[in-house]
């Protein structure tokens, strides 16, 4: 039976250096949002022909992410691997827009709050359409998957 989909991520606390609640918020709802609706389907054909679901553990080693990719029973499959230089721009620049949205809700006007938060969807959305490509060639993600490992990688870049 095949059951390409995440049903448990957990980030390596290791590699987090500092969260504030903010970050932990989002962390939280990405981690929510993404098991309540997920496309993963790694092109590894296992031994055992074990098509999910899958469990995750990401972390940043190295200059590059690890995705540890287990089976429903936790036992290990593989690790993906992806440079994360491709990523510092734009992780950079989604840091930067976070910053002036928080800051802008605590006392700008609803409609610069909207127009700050559609520049940040637009980069998420861009990093996403980058994730996706760069994970194509081990893993099939849908969009809204790429967005919210997307938020989960950027969760793992704080420091």
């Amino acid at each position: 039976m095949t059951d390409p989909r995440i049903i448990s991520v957990d980030l390596d606390e290791r590699t987090i250096l500092w969260r504030n609640a903010d970050v932990e918020q989002e962390r939280r709802v990405a981690i929510f949002d993404l098991l309540e609706g997920n496309r993963f389907a790694p092109l590894t054909a296992y031994d055992d022909g074990y098509a999910g679901p899958f469990r995750i553990v990401m972390r940043v080693e190295e200059g590059r992410l690890a995705i540890d990719i287990r089976a429903e029973d936790s036992r290990d499959l593989e690790t993906v691997v992806l440079p994360l230089s491709p990523f510092r721009r734009i992780v950079r620049d989604y840091f930067a827009i976070c910053d002036s949205y928080y800051k802008a809700i605590r006392n700008a006007s609803p409609s610069q709050i909207e127009t700050i938060d559609m520049a940040r969807r637009g980069i998420h959305n861009e990093a996403a359409e980058l994730l996706a490509e760069r994970l194509a060639a081990k893993v099939e993600v849908d969009f809204d998957t790429a967005r919210r490992l997307f938020t989960l990688i950027c969760v793992l870049h704080i420091r």
